[in-house]
Formats: structure tokens, C-alpha cells, sequence
């Protein structure tokens, strides 16, 4: 596992420096702790920074061919390698290392850019061909490594983390006023932008290939139709089912660290913690967290996992210390992140770390096997129809605005009044600020959003693209290319990088995922129960029914406590400070309502103010903007045009130097 960083000029005149790479490669010495390397050489400059996995004496980076021409930084795991060395082998190749990162090379000689086509395991990798001129950067097909890109000027910058790209070209620190709308709605920036403007990233199992100064972007995989494969039986898909997972499982116990899991003590990590256990000689190291509130605490359920398959197990109870934590968290969130489960994430990574290098975790099952509970309720309101054709428009335009904020059907009612396919975009939202929650935001910043795409667009492709037809399969794909990568990934990625831990998901091997999106719903999804033929196998393989059958918690804080009882109220008067107000975003008398109604117990706004919280926190620890600036009312009310020319004085980010990461 490693971070990676590089430079390539768009002309022959530039020449590339190392120290510019380096000075890159510094700012993720966390994804790498154990070594530095550096390839510069004419127009090219690779860096990266290695946390030592495989091989550990010889898979020094950058890793070149036989002949020197072919250079490659790579983070993740290549898991077939052991498959692909000898194919290649016979095929002439010579290996100076046993690292899984010299296939690449080597594949890319036999197949061009076709290669990564080859490759089973999470990845991003940037290859440079010194013959040809050019870069690929490629990134595995679920998004579980992350992989930005940048023009600036005569260069182009890539880096694993954006901080990097900032660290090369400071003036790359424009913020996208449009990502931060996105933001609010899904409490994530969705693929391909980032909270900057000139920085993109590369989505998901995609090419880049950059030659002659132009950029070209392909898809190279995608999901496969869903619901196409049924068994011919329930033994038959359990049999199925258990042989592909243990597979995917037993490939990522490759290593020459100590390895563990992640035990949430829900049906999909105790599912990988009991294949583990099987494929092992010895007992796993499983890790977990809880909490002193019982309504979030899931450690007994993760016990009782551990005494079942005999492992090593480590749980720490997580004191809501959530001030610091907050601070601490957020002066790494290189773009507001609004997912709670980044604290007992960060908490759980920090205390393998202490154990282990590599651990295995049961992410990717929820969006496989339908998990959310989401998904049952789309399922049932698709059947209701409170509102006759024509009405549904009327109600959210004349009725909602008027209904007061702490009413409890509020939402729901707005909800129904929706069309079918928009009913689930509204209920994976946060804060809509173009239509639900437009009372929360400024008179300003409202009429610069109106003018702007909604962010709903780009989630209507996907359901009106998915390769299927189903209302289930429909809303999984979407989740698969949204929900998942930039959110539950991205979360994880960010989370077990700062405590320097690998973390493997053998649900999202892409074998193993192909066969299970082709599942018939109904093997998903049986009687309202979710995860039914997934349940099943993890009964089979002796997870206890207590910890299979009970209501889902997810891996999240007690907020609606800790907000009404715990944080001093330093933490939530952030929100209303003149600071926070003068930005523009809110409107003042509206945020003071919510923080009202949460605290009197009205309604629980926990969600929706941790949210908030994040975006303030990111604007002070990440972005740091001057003090002494102008509202950016004015900004949002420019045309686009005069936008293009005008950088609002408070999206100036800190200047590389001071850019600093949770460690």
C-alpha cells in the first residue's frame, strides 16, 4: 500500500525535478511511512511514498521494465500476481523483484493499456512510457484507491490525495462552488469533481491516457446487468455463494505483515471473520470499537463473533471526546466529508494499527447484497400515491415551504409528493438546497444555486442507465457508483491511511461482485428481509443467529445524544458564530431554529448539524481563509462567466506548507 504523486510536462520544453515530487510525496508520508522513491527524467517525474505489504527488501518504487523505458507508482494489491508471473515468464519476462507491482509492467508490454483488463485487486497506478510519451494513470474498478488529476499550465499533476496536487500547484486551489452544492445534498463530492475547481478525480474503473498534451479518459469495466442469474435452488446459490466469497477471502491473506479484520459485529465483516477463520492456521486478530450508549454499541455482537471462531480479539470503548476528535479529523478532510462513521472508522483503523498492517473488512456487502434499509422503503413507497397526477408539484411548491421545520411528517410528505424515481434521490439526501430545505440557505446563495445543474442530474443517468430494469437492482447500481465510492471508500481509504493500515474488502473482489450483481433481487431481498441468501450462508458457516437476525445499526455514533448532552457548547456554536455566517451560505435565523429544535428534543437534527459542522470545520482546519474578508453574497450573484474570473477571498486554501494531517 503507498501513495503516489507525479508531474508530467505538456511541452518538451519543461524538464522535470525530483525535489517538486518530493515536495509532493511529503504531504502523504501516512499512506507510505516506510520508504520514498522517485523516477525523473526528461519531461517525467514519479513519486512515491511505500507502506511495505509484499516483498519487503526488494519492491523498491518506482518499479521499470527489463530495459529501463517503462517506469510505474502503484498503491494497492495486485492479488493475481502470483497467477500472472509465470504466464508472463514464459513469455520472456525477466522480474528483478517479487513485488505484485512489476506485473504491470509487463502486462503493459503484451497488452498496452489493455493490461489493467488483467488485473484482479485494488489499485491506481501511473505508468510512463518514455518511448511513446506517455502517461497512464489507472484506477481498479470499484474506486477503492483513490487517483486526482490536474492541468496546470505546461504540467500535469496526479497524486493519490488532492493536498499533494495543491503541494505542486498551489494555484490549483480555486474552490468548485458547484461541488460544495453537491455536498449539501449527499454529504460527499460524487466522482469526477473535488472541492476544487482544476481537480478532478479519475473515476472509477477508468483510463487516463495523456499524450501530446491531450487528455483521453475510458471506461474500461463496468457492473455487469443485474438479476439475470437465478439458482436453481437455495442450496445451490449457498454453495455458489460460499465457494466465490471463501476465494475472495483466502486471496487476501497474502502478506508478509500481520494481517486481522474488522469486526463490526454485523452480518457482513463476522461473514469474512468466519472464512478467515477457516482459511487460518492460526486465530485471526479481529479489531472492534463500541460505545457506552447501548442503542449504538454493537461491540456484544462482535464478541460474540470472536468467541465463536476462536479469534485474538481487541475492542476499545470509544469516550465522546467528539471536540477533539472533530478537530483532529477534519484538519485531513481535504473536501467536506459529512459521513459520521469517519470517527469510530479512524478509531478502529488506529487500534489494528497497533497489531497489524493489513486487515480485511466486510465493506461492499450492503451495496451487493441489499443492506439498507433505504432499500426496503423505496420498495414500499413506490406502492403509495397520495397525491393525484399534478398535485405533487403544487404541494412542494405552495404547501412545504409553510410546514413548520419541527413537524415530524414534514419530510415524508414532501417525499411522496415526488415521481417514483425521484422519491430515492430525496431519500438518500441531506440538504437539498435547490428544492427541500431551501429555508436553511441565504437569499444569495439560493439565487446563485438556482442557476446551477441540479446534483440530482448525474444520479438520474445512472438509474436511467442501469444495465436492468428492477426498482431493487436499479437503486443498487446506483449506489455501486456513487454511494460507494465516494462515500464508504473514501471513508475508509482516508480513515486507514492516516493510521498507515491496509484495509482489504473481499466482497468487492470484482469477480466475486460480478457474480453477485447478476443475482436475481429475490435472493436479495425476500419478504421485506434484507440480505436474505447472504444471512443464510453466514448461518451456515456458524455466525450466531443473534448477531445475523436483529435490527441493522451500521457502524455509526450515538449524535443525537452526544448533541443534546455531551459537547461543550463551544462545538455547536460554531454554527452561529459571525464567522460562520458571513460566508453567505445560511440563513441565520433558520440554522438557529434547527439547533433549537434538536436541543429542546423537537426533532433530531443530529444528522443535519453534524453536516453543517464539518463543512464550517473544513473551511477553518482544512482551507484556513483569511480573516478579514467580504461576504461572498456578491460572488454567488456574478454571471457565470464573471465567476470564471473572480475567486471568492474566502476559498483561499493554506498554502501547501501548512497543510497538516491526522495522524
Amino acid at each position: 500500500m503507498c501513495g503516489i504523486a507525479g508531474i508530467i510536462g505538456t511541452e518538451h520544453s519543461y524538464l522535470a525535478r525530483g525535489a517538486d515530487v518530493h515536495q509532493m510525496c511529503q504531504t502523504i508520508v501516512h499512506r507510505g511511512p516506510d520508504d520514498e522513491g522517485i523516477y525523473a527524467k526528461g519531461r517525467a517525474a514519479l513519486g512515491m511514498r511505500r507502506l511495505s505489504i509484499i516483498d519487503l527488501s526488494t519492491g523498491h518504487q518506482p518499479i521499470h521494465n527489463e530495459d529501463g523505458t517503462l517506469w510505474v507508482v502503484f498503491n494497492g494489491e495486485i492479488y493475481n500476481f502470483p497467477e500472472l508471473r509465470p504466464a508472463l515468464e514464459a513469455r520472456g519476462h525477466r522480474f528483478y523483484t517479487s513485488t505484485d507491482t512489476e506485473v504491470i509492467v509487463h502486462l503493459y508490454e503484451e497488452y498496452g493499456s489493455k493490461c489493467v483488463q488483467k488485473l484482479r485487486g485494488m489499485f491506481a497506478f501511473a505508468l510512463w512510457d518514455e518511448r511513446r510519451e506517455r502517461l497512464l494513470l489507472a484506477r481498479d474498478r470499484f474506486g477503492k484507491k483513490p487517483l486526482h488529476y490536474a492541468l496546470s499550465g505546461e504540467r500535469l499533476l496526479f497524486g493519490s490525495e488532492i493536498k499533494a496536487l495543491l503541494a505542486g500547484a498551489p494555484e490549483l486551489s480555486d474552490v468548485d462552488s458547484h461541488a460544495l452544492l453537491s455536498y449539501f445534498y449527499f454529504g460527499y463530492v460524487p466522482d469526477p469533481r473535488t472541492a476544487f475547481r482544476g481537480i478532478h478525480k479519475l473515476p472509477p474503473g477508468h483510463l487516463l491516457e495523456f499524450s501530446s498534451g491531450q487528455i483521453h479518459i475510458s471506461q474500461y469495466w463496468d457492473l455487469p446487468s443485474y438479476g439475470i442469474y437465478s439458482p436453481r435452488s437455495e442450496e445451490e446459490c449457498l454453495e455458489e455463494l460460499e465457494h466465490r466469497l471463501a476465494e475472495a477471502v483466502r486471496i487476501r491473506l497474502l502478506s508478509d505483515v500481520p494481517l486481522g479484520a474488522l469486526l463490526s459485529g454485523g452480518v457482513d465483516s463476522s461473514a469474512v471473520v468466519a472464512l478467515m477463520a477457516r482459511a487460518s492456521s492460526r486465530p485471526v486478530k479481529t479489531f472492534s470499537i463500541g460505545f457506552s450508549n447501548e442503542d449504538f454499541n454493537e461491540a456484544e455482537h462482535a464478541r460474540l463473533v470472536a468467541r465463536r471462531f476462536g479469534t485474538e480479539h481487541h475492542e476499545l470503548i470509544v469516550e465522546p471526546q467528539i471536540e477533539e476528535t472533530v478537530h483532529l479529523l477534519t484538519h485531513s478532510l481535504e473536501e467536506p466529508f459529512g459521513d459520521s462513521s469517519i470517527v469510530p472508522t479512524y478509531h478502529v483503523c488506529r487500534l489494528a494499527r497497533q497489531h497489524v498492517t493489513v486487515a480485511l473488512a466486510g465493506d461492499g456487502g450492503d451495496e451487493l447484497f441489499a443492506g439498507y434499509d433505504r432499500y426496503r422503503s423505496h420498495l414500499r413507497r413506490r406502492r403509495l400515491r397520495l397525491f393525484p397526477a399534478g398535485t405533487g408539484r403544487w404541494y412542494r411548491e405552495s404547501i412545504h415551504p409553510w410546514v413548520p421545520t419541527e413537524w415530524p411528517g414534514r419530510r415524508f410528505l414532501y417525499n411522496l409528493s415526488l415521481s417514483l424515481g425521484d422519491r430515492y434521490l430525496d431519500g438518500i439526501s441531506i440538504l437539498p438546497a435547490l428544492v427541500r430545505e431551501r429555508s436553511l440557505f441565504s437569499k444569495d446563495f439560493l439565487a446563485w444555486a438556482d442557476r446551477e445543474t441540479s446534483p440530482y442530474e448525474g444520479f438520474r443517468r445512472y438509474l436511467e442507465h442501469s444495465p436492468d430494469s428492477d426498482p431493487l437492482s436499479k437503486v443498487q447500481y446506483l449506489d455501486a457508483k456513487t454511494y460507494l465510492p465516494a462515500d464508504i471508500l473514501t471513508k475508509v481509504d482516508r480513515m486507514s491511511m492516516a493510521c498507515s493500515l491496509e484495509v482489504r474488502a473481499p466482497f468487492l473482489d470484482h469477480v466475486f461482485a460480478e457474480w453477485a450483481a447478476q443475482l436475481s433481487p429475490r435472493w436479495k431481498m425476500r419478504g421485506g428481509e434484507l440480505k436474505y441468501i447472504l444471512k443464510r450462508m453466514a448461518e451456515r458457516l456458524g455466525v450466531p443467529r443473534q448477531v445475523l437476525y436483529r435490527r441493522k445499526q451500521g457502524f455509526s455514533m450515538p449524535l443525537v445524544h452526544w448533541f443534546r448532552q455531551q459537547p461543550s457548547p463551544a462545538l455547536l456554536d460554531i454554527l452561529l458564530e459571525p464567522k460562520t455566517i458571513q460566508r453567505g451560505y445560511f440563513n441565520e435565523q433558520a440554522l438557529r431554529r434547527r439547533l433549537f429544535e434538536h436541543r429542546q428534543g423537537l426533532r433530531d437534527r443530529s444528522w443535519e448539524i453534524w453536516h453543517l459542522l464539518i463543512f464550517e470545520l473544513w473551511h477553518r482546519n482544512f482551507l484556513e481563509p483569511a480573516t478579514q474578508v467580504q461576504s461572498t453574497a456578491a460572488y454567488w450573484c456574478r454571471s457565470a462567466a464573471e465567476r470564471e474570473c473572480v475567486q471568492p477571498p474566502v476559498f483561499s486554501p493554506p498554502s501547501p506548507a501548512t497543510v497538516q494531517v491526522a495522524r
